[in-house]
């Protein structure tokens, strides 16, 4: 009798998991072990979305998805028409999870436990007949001499026919792959928040901004949406969108730079006629007093200060000159970038194997049969949102459909 397939998965993740589970389901006649090195699995899927587990995106079409990634939508492109959003939440609600699509796009567990979906995960890989083993630290991985991989963990050395590598953002597996003749392209850090520190906005933190643009001159992007103050500066979906499309110029710069803030989504001319509207309908009231936009009253009695602008100054009274420096304020506003922060308990990485040196028709390496590249082990990140959830899913998932051929 042929000896079993055995699939051997490094890393307790998102995608280590989909991998696995995929793959079992797929081969009921394999023997497929999934190594993680900690003493749990699924961490960070307990810990995102503030402890809901931000699972995916409501977004639909690839084409449109794709557009979420500063590195690598090109090449997720095809495998989120094999396995995208819909597809994750259809999965999770034939595990009893059920799904929900809040106002912005983000999707959640209906429960808002992350707890649900780590538990969907586990119950899945034990009723594939996946063996989990915690506390298994690969220090190793080699090809076999007669075909297929070693992989040292522990003090184990196990065999396997195909092996899928799904570790997260480890140096320590970055380092063997390549040993092995990977290339990896520089890790550096993606979602994260600008530490500045500046009058206009000291003591501000919880304010907010619904609809902010914000600019890095020195790296030529721009990104819009709201726009949150921090304890420590800047913060909310505009930011870090920056965060993740910049993360490499930022790096290069030492996270020392000048961002430049609409606290609007209106333009400087528009900003003017509405101040000169003011002067008409609100002429005897104090110019601090009557915010514009939306904007929080806290928020533009600083902006006004930052303009000059004399605190018992009437709306009537506002110059010309006034004015134009308040409209400065609003609309185009530099702030010095002082370092970051992370973004809450979350941390994603650009960076990883290069991807060319992937073929995402089966997220196999091109470089060596029988190995297989998923999650953050890969040079992709998105924006938050549950985009990077996303691509680990997709990559999981056909990964471990490739592993079961």
């Amino acid at each position: 009798m042929p000896s079993p397939l055995r699939i051997l998965v490094i890393g307790g993740g998102a995608a280590g998991f989909f991998g696995a589970v995929r793959a079992a389901s797929l081969r009921p006649d394999a023997q497929v072990t999934l190594l993680e090195r900690g003493k749990t699995c699924l961490n960070k899927v307990l810990i995102s979305g503030g402890g809901r587990c931000n699972l995916t995106h409501a977004c639909f079409d690839p084409k449109t998805l794709v557009r979420a990634y500063p590195r690598g939508g090109r090449e997720l492109l095809g495998p989120f028409h094999r396995f995208g959003p819909a597809d994750t939440a259809a999965w999770f609600e034939a595990q009893g999870v059920a799904v929900k699509t809040e106002a912005d796009g983000r999707m959640f567990p209906q429960s808002d436990r992350s707890e649900s979906v780590a538990d969907a995960l586990m119950l899945a890989a034990q009723a594939a007949g996946v063996q989990v083993r915690t506390q298994m630290p690969v220090s190793g991985i080699q090809p076999a001499p007669a075909g297929g991989w070693l992989v040292t963990a522990g003090r184990e050395t196990l065999e396997a026919d195909r092996l899928l590598i799904a570790a997260g953002s480890s140096e320590r597996i970055w380092a063997q792959l390549a040993a092995l003749g990977h290339r990896i392209e520089l890790p550096v850090p993606s979602l994260f928040t600008f530490n500045i520190r500046d009058p206009r906005i000291e003591g501000l933190a919880g304010i907010s901004a619904a609809a902010a643009r914000a600019s890095l001159l020195a790296c030529g992007i721009e990104a819009e949406g709201p726009l949150l103050i921090t304890h420590w500066g800047l913060s909310g979906p505009a930011i870090l969108k920056l965060s993740a499309w910049g993360a490499r110029s930022l790096h290069a710069l030492g996270y020392e730079t000048e961002v430049r803030i609409s606290w609007t989504s209106v333009q400087a001319d528009a900003v003017q006629a509405d101040l000169a509207a003011l002067r008409r309908t609100e002429a005897r009231r104090l110019l601090r007093s009557c915010p514009l936009h939306g904007l929080p009253l806290r928020l533009w009695e600083r902006l006004a200060e930052a303009a000059g602008i004399p605190a018992d100054r009437r709306c009537a009274d506002l110059g010309k000159q006034e004015a134009g420096a308040l409209a400065a304020q609003l609309t185009a506003a530099s702030f010095p970038v002082q370092g970051k922060s992370t973004f809450k308990e979350e941390f994603v990485t650009a960076g990883g194997v290069a991807l060319e040196e992937v073929d995402f028709r089966r997220f196999g390496s091109r470089l060596h049969p029988g190995l297989f590249l998923a999650g953050e082990i890969l040079d992709i990140d998105a924006i938050t949102g549950g985009y990077n959830f996303q691509a680990a899913w997709t990559g999981g998932w056909i990964a471990g459909e490739a592993m079961a051929e």
